[in-house]
């Protein structure tokens, strides 16, 4: 039976691994290392946490739901599961990704997977596919080594939103991997699967846990092949997420829906106020009918998210303001309840190369904003005062 996303979010697709007989609600915690056989060749279906547990099992089951996947696996973290993806690859195979990404991904890719001899191109994948129906400009970047394309929509963090159905054409025409870093949408606005991925990458830690308590990153995929593979990488690299953080996970996520209407309805309203501000000299959010994005966001997703970028008009600015935040929070990460604004030039994209950072638009005068479920009048008179008082 095909649920709705916000029963998915409580259920799944009403499949349970879990063998607990006591009618809990609250799927258990199995909180252990190892489990016990009754004989040899006469098991329960587990045999250590590291390759398979109940909690885990249970969440992956609800992920893989709501993202329409045939499999998902629970990692320690975000970058845990990019990092066992690109086990996928090989020495010598090339990579092109789009140049605005996180920049723990950006970090991973400049100093470990070139390490191990995987080549990257970075490419600014909206501004390659604009004008292009078919695509012709971007597939030039394709050589016989390539493997896969890597990408975020939006990106993190200038919100560029790119076109996962053409991409997904010409992934399938050359014969490569289609990855779709989801986190910034969530499946409930976005089901890149749906649009032609392969893989879906999350990192759990933000919108699917939603409270700022626990790290956990995800891989989704609806290729059968696929699955198997990583189903060997992850119990052979020992990455996956522990019972406990698992529990969290599956708590999180069953607000999920509720909670993304009402930040993403906060975020409207912030943006308007935005734009009408004088000392803000560029807003980045694909829910802006200016935005390049907005007809192709409006395509394939249900909604443009609660994550924003803006520019202030000094650095002196910007630091004033990250200086006096109260209500709204000056820290790391996203897509909690609490509303929180980043630096992503010294937080998020610290290690990233100036040159990039440059390209990407990325300054001293940039702030990101994950916007929570406060009331939104609060949220607004937060900010009247830390840029006016």
């Amino acid at each position: 039976m095909e649920y709705g996303i916000s029963t998915k979010c409580l259920y799944g697709n009403g499949l349970t691994s879990s063998p607990d007989t006591s009618g809990a609600i609250s799927f258990p915690i199995y909180q252990t290392a190892t489990f016990a056989h009754q004989a040899v060749g006469e098991s329960t279906g587990y045999d250590y946490s590291r390759l398979q547990n109940p909690t885990r099992e249970q969440l992956e089951k609800v992920v893989a739901s709501l993202e329409n996947g045939i499999d998902a696996l629970a990692f320690s973290s975000g970058m845990a599961a990019i990092t066992a993806l690109f086990e996928l690859f090989e020495p010598g195979d090339h990579i092109i990704t789009d140049c605005d990404l996180y920049g723990g991904s950006i970090r991973l890719f400049n100093n470990i997977s070139k390490k191990n001899g995987i080549e990257f191109t970075h490419v600014n994948c909206s501004q390659a596919l604009s004008g292009d129906e078919y695509g012709k400009a971007f597939e030039k970047l394709v050589n016989e080594r390539t493997k896969a394309i890597f990408i975020e929509t939006p990106t993190n963090p200038m919100m560029n939103v790119i076109d996962i159905r053409k991409l997904a054409k010409i992934a399938e025409k050359n014969k490569l991997l289609l990855i779709v870093d989801n986190t910034f949408l969530t499946p409930y606005f976005q089901n890149p699967l749906r649009l032609g991925a392969h893989v879906v990458v999350h990192s759990g830690t933000k919108y699917l846990g939603g409270h700022n308590d626990t790290l956990a990153g995800f891989l989704v995929t609806s290729s059968e092949e696929i699955a198997q593979r990583l189903r060997f990488i992850i119990k052979t690299v020992g990455s996956g997420l522990a019972p406990f953080d698992s529990w969290l996970i599956l708590r999180g996520i069953k607000t999920l829906a509720i909670r993304m209407e009402r930040a993403s309805k906060n975020t409207g309203r912030i943006v308007e106020w935005l734009l009408c501000q004088k000392r803000v000299t560029k807003v980045y959010y694909p829910g802006i009918p200016e935005n390049p994005g907005f007809e192709i966001c409006k395509g394939q997703a249900g909604g443009f998210g609660c994550m924003v970028t803006f520019e202030v008009e000094t650095k002196e600015l910007a630091l004033e303001i990250l200086k006096k935040v109260r209500l709204i929070q000056f820290a790391e990460s996203l897509g909690g309840v609490e509303t929180l604004v980043t630096y992503p030039i010294t937080q998020t994209h610290a290690d990233v190369p100036k040159e990039t950072l440059a390209a990407n638009g990325i300054t001293d005068r940039v702030l990101r904003l994950s916007v929570g479920i406060e009331d939104e009048e609060d949220l607004i008179k937060e900010l009247e005062r830390v840029f006016y008082e």
